[in-house]
């Protein structure tokens, strides 16, 4: 579907607690230049803390960025992250629409 070579582009997935939190981060790596996009999406998490079994409703930010940039992007979440141990996972975009994806490295510095 394009020419990029693979993995040019990733995603950098984190999650967060707090709406303003997440519109936040999410507002900050774009203003930056450091994701193209981040999408905000409302989940609820079940994982195990501490020993003990939680569950939490969270956004989910999904930022899309130029592989290059993924060590500034988490770098930029974790400086501003509210959570002890954020989750903080770049996964790689191994195809795409070519002018999507251009568009996010037009986007981002």
């Amino acid at each position: 579907m394009n020419d990029a070579a693979p993995c040019d582009h990733v995603m950098v997935w984190t999650t967060v607690d707090d709406a303003s939190a997440a519109e936040s981060i999410a507002a900050g790596l774009v203003e930056e230049s450091l994701a193209a996009c981040v999408q905000r999406i409302a989940i609820e998490s079940t994982y195990r803390w501490k020993g003990k079994i939680e569950n939490a409703k969270e956004f989910l930010l999904l930022a899309k960025t130029k592989s290059q940039l993924a060590p500034k992007v988490a770098e930029f979440i974790r400086a501003r992250h509210p959570y002890e141990l954020p989750e903080i996972v770049t996964t790689p975009i191994v195809d795409g629409l070519k002018p999507y994806l251009q568009w996010i490295s037009d986007e981002t510095r």
